[in-house]
């Protein structure tokens, strides 16, 4: 889901008014993952786990050929590796214009503006799909690309199919569809796993869709470990 440090998250969604609407809904586990930035994951992650719920650390990057990836990392200092690669791929000279996008500010838990980001958030990193998951990889993340199934910023419609060649962890699907229909028209991505996520812009869309997981705990490992199928974790969407 996105908070207000996304260009195209409500003005409501501050991580405090996110972990309280989980709660609500009863998730187990939840991801802030806001455009090309991963400043809100720290109080995310600190918050939810007063309420009782694991967040995961990672952020929605777009390469250099628009295609939205999910990145997720085990823990802080990865995630501040990858803030810095982040950083170092945002577009030179350009600006957000919150007239046109919105706004994009860092809050704490009291909603309290600490920071205006500057970089347009909602644009292309110049980092190539290849070179993103080279160094999620490397950092110990996992790499999904995003809603492959939408009409823009998915590496399907980007691109017009997901290479063979490329290590992805699994592949994400929006609330519009399901894998059972997707796959109809996709059949050679039947050995990738699947999740299926809200992408929640307002806080009512916190929950509305989600990924059932047949793991021990809810964490980053067993998160991986479902991916992969081992021990009898699994994912359960259909």
């Amino acid at each position: 889901m996105h908070s207000v440090l996304s260009p195209c998250g409500s003005l409501d969604m501050s991580p405090t008014a996110i972990v309280a609407q989980a709660k609500e809904v009863g998730l187990d586990i939840i991801a802030v993952t806001d455009h090309n930035s991963t400043l809100h994951c720290k109080l995310v992650q600190e918050l939810a786990a007063e309420a009782g719920i694991v967040a995961l650390l990672g952020a929605e990057v777009t390469t250099r050929e628009e295609v939205h990836c999910l990145a997720f990392f085990p823990e802080h200092e990865r995630l501040s590796n990858f803030q810095l690669f982040l950083e170092q791929h945002y577009a030179v000279g350009q600006r957000n214009n919150p007239a046109l996008f919105g706004f994009q500010v860092v809050v704490d838990r009291d909603d309290n503006i600490l920071q205006e980001v500057d970089a347009p958030l909602i644009s292309s990193l110049t980092v190539s799909i290849d070179n993103l998951e080279k160094e999620v990889h490397r950092l110990g993340g996992l790499f999904i690309p995003a809603h492959i199934n939408k009409s823009k910023f998915s590496i399907i419609s980007q691109l017009g199919f997901i290479p063979s060649d490329l290590p992805i962890d699994g592949v994400e699907i929006s609330k519009h569809t399901s894998k059972k229909e997707f796959l109809k028209k996709n059949d050679y991505l039947q050995k990738y796993p699947f999740i299926q996520n809200s992408d929640a812009h307002i806080l009512e869309g916190i929950g509305e869709i989600y990924t059932p997981l047949m793991v021990e705990e809810p964490n980053f490992d067993e998160l991986r470990k479902a991916l992969l199928g081992i021990g009898g974790r699994t994912i359960l969407v259909e």
